[in-house]
């Protein structure tokens, strides 16, 4: 159990790492969650407290929904679109850091020749990518799924 709770938290920290980069709020708040909630599943499970244990189990059935609904948000089951701003909150304009930082990616920043455009503005265009940004986010989910299991 305990092998398993230090994998929970090594995963939803390098998971928790890369949505601070994209400024992801959504599943930074889910991921700080999981982070708590194993804390307290692995002291209740050391301590034999079954209110803790009620608790982190239930936590795992939403955490395992919350990720089966990322895998739907990036892969764009049913009216879901990954270019949405719903895991920022509709704040701002961010998107998954491995969007442009994936393996393989050539990131490359163009400025706008127009002169009307303001002078920091700048469009990204990404190039070369080995596997595609959706699809890391789909597999960051799918091994939270499978560790939560």
């Amino acid at each position: 159990m305990f092998c398993l709770c230090v994998f929970l938290q090594l995963a939803a920290l390098e998971r928790q790492i890369f949505d601070f980069l994209g400024f992801q709020w959504a599943p930074i708040l889910g991921n700080f969650l999981q982070i708590i909630v194993v804390i307290l599943g692995l002291f209740g499970t050391i301590q034999f407290r079954p209110r803790y244990i009620v608790v982190y189990t239930v936590w795992t059935a939403l955490w395992v929904t919350w990720n089966v609904f990322i895998i739907c948000f990036y892969l764009e089951v049913g009216g879901l679109s990954k270019e949405t701003d719903l895991m920022t909150f509709n704040i701002s304009m961010h998107r998954s850091w491995w969007r442009e930082h994936g393996p393989g990616c050539i990131r490359r920043v163009v400025r706008p020749s127009s002169p009307g455009i303001l002078e920091d503005y700048s469009y990204v265009s990404v190039t070369g990518c080995i596997i595609d940004f959706q699809y890391l986010e789909v597999i960051h989910s799918a091994i939270q799924i499978l560790l939560s299991v």
